[in-house]
C-alpha cells in the first residue's frame, strides 16, 4: 500500500516535449527578423510551443551574431535585430531626416534623458528660461518621452522620462549607456557651453564662457 501511496505522489510527466534547443533558436530568430518592433520575452515565449526558453535562446543568438553584420540587441525590456553599428554608414542613403530639431527640443532632450523622471519646472530651472508646449508635444509625437509618474509634491506634477523608442534609435539598452557630455558635444547635441545643472568635466570652461546657451536663435524656449 505504501509502495502504491508513493507511485502516486511523483509528479506526472509532461504531455509536451520543448523543441531541441537548435530548434528554439531558430524559431526566436525568424520572429525578430519578421517583428517591425522590439518584443519582449514574454512575447517570445507565447509565440513559441510549451516548454520553450526564449531567454536562453536569446542569449545564445546574442552571442552567435556577435561580430556580423546584424547584432541581437537588448533594448530596455525588449529585444530585436539591429545593424551592427560600426555599419550604419551603409544605411544613411535609404535614412529619411522628416524633421529636424530645434536647439530648444534638443536640450529639453537631453535633459530629459539624464534627469528622467524629471517635471517641466525642474527642465525649465535647468535651461534657466521656459520650455514650450510645442516642444514638449514634438518629442511626445516623435515618441521618444513619454509621461512618467506624478510626483508627490503640491500639485502632482506629471514627470517625463525616455521612451524604448529613444534608446532604439541611438542603439541604447537602456538610459545608463548614454554617453558622457564630451561625446554630445562631438557629435552636435550640445552646445560647446554646458548648462551649470549638467555639471563640467575636468579641463572644460565654466559659466563665464556660457552666457546664450540657452536662448534660441529664434527666440524659442
Amino acid at each position: 500500500m505504501a509502495e502504491h501511496d508513493e507511485s502516486l505522489a511523483q509528479p506526472e510527466e509532461s504531455l509536451f516535449e520543448a523543441p531541441p534547443e537548435g530548434e528554439q533558436e531558430r524559431m526566436v530568430e525568424a520572429i525578430l527578423f519578421a517583428t517591425a518592433e522590439p518584443i519582449t520575452v514574454g512575447e517570445l515565449n507565447a509565440r513559441m510551443p510549451h516548454g520553450a526558453d526564449a531567454i536562453t535562446a536569446l542569449e545564445r543568438l546574442r552571442k552567435r551574431y556577435e561580430g556580423r553584420g546584424v547584432n541581437v540587441v537588448r533594448i530596455a525590456d525588449r529585444w530585436a535585430i539591429r545593424t551592427a553599428p560600426d555599419l550604419g554608414f551603409l544605411m544613411q542613403k535609404e535614412t529619411v531626416e522628416t524633421r529636424k530639431l530645434s536647439r530648444a527640443a534638443i536640450e529639453t532632450l537631453a535633459i530629459i534623458a539624464y534627469h528622467q523622471p524629471v517635471t517641466r519646472a525642474e527642465i525649465e530651472e535647468i535651461r534657466g528660461v521656459s520650455v514650450s508646449r510645442g516642444t514638449i508635444d514634438q518629442l511626445l509625437e516623435m515618441e521618444w518621452i513619454r509621461f512618467g509618474r506624478r510626483r508627490m509634491t503640491p500639485g502632482r506634477p506629471v514627470t517625463f522620462v525616455v521612451t524604448p523608442a529613444f534608446l532604439d534609435h541611438f542603439g541604447l539598452e537602456s538610459a545608463r549607456d548614454l554617453p558622457g557630455l564630451r561625446d554630445l558635444r562631438a557629435a552636435g547635441l550640445l552646445d560647446n557651453r554646458p548648462p551649470p545643472s549638467f555639471g563640467l568635466e575636468e579641463g572644460e570652461g565654466g559659466e563665464d564662457d556660457q552666457p546664450d546657451m540657452f536662448e534660441d536663435e529664434d527666440g524659442e524656449a
